[in-house]
């Protein structure tokens, strides 16, 4: 089975999102943008650490860092959520479809030993 570059970036979103760290940083910018420091804030760590947590996040385009006079601002970036979302929603489907069958298959086995 060949890999994609869809497949890359959903691996590499996993992984970043593999982390508790990096899930919390991802919630907290769900509601507005925030500093590196503001994100550093509740975590024992450094600035540079939680830098290079948002570093290996921008990296898998989960966010975004801009400009802003002195600050550097991070945001996240939803759309890049939508391939992950599209992935789960899919498989999803499967599992449903194929618990489904195997229900279907049980009941025909239980039919059949009543009979």
């Amino acid at each position: 089975m060949a890999i994609t570059t869809e497949d890359e970036g959903l691996d590499a979103m996993f992984g970043a999102l593999a982390d508790r760290t990096r899930r919390d940083i991802v919630a907290r910018l769900a509601a507005g943008d925030a500093t590196v420091t503001e994100l550093a804030a509740p975590y024992p760590m450094s600035v540079q650490a939680i830098s290079q947590h948002l570093g290996v996040l921008e990296r898998c385009g989960l966010i975004t860092r801009g400009r802003h006079r002195q600050t550097r601002p991070c945001r996240l970036e939803p759309l890049a959520l939508e391939a992950a979302m599209s992935w789960i929603q899919e498989s999803r489907r499967t599992w449903a479809e194929r618990m489904d069958l195997l229900e279907a298959h049980l009941d025909r086995l239980r039919e059949d030993r009543q009979q």
